[in-house]
């Protein structure tokens, strides 16, 4: 397996943990413990194919700044 496999992995279970018990409840906080697993995802897929990797990482992070910019814009009319 090459390093960018492995430096995925790590930056994947990092990410996730920071994201599942995060220290701050800010919702910044959260967009950016969500943009490390995604940043994880794209590089374990960047060792398959360069495509998927691409591909992978957009749609990641364009799902999870639209749900947490929804949260965000619940959160401030309510």
């Amino acid at each position: 397996m090459s390093p960018e496999f492995y430096a995925g992995l790590l930056l994947l279970i990092i990410g996730t943990l920071a994201s599942a018990f995060p220290r701050d409840r800010d919702y910044l906080t959260r967009i950016i413990n969500l943009e490390i697993p995604a940043f994880g995802l794209l590089l374990v897929a960047l060792s398959f194919d360069e495509t998927l990797a691409l591909l992978t990482f957009i749609a990641v992070a364009t799902l999870t700044t639209f749900v947490l910019v929804m949260l965000v814009e619940r959160k401030v009319t309510i």
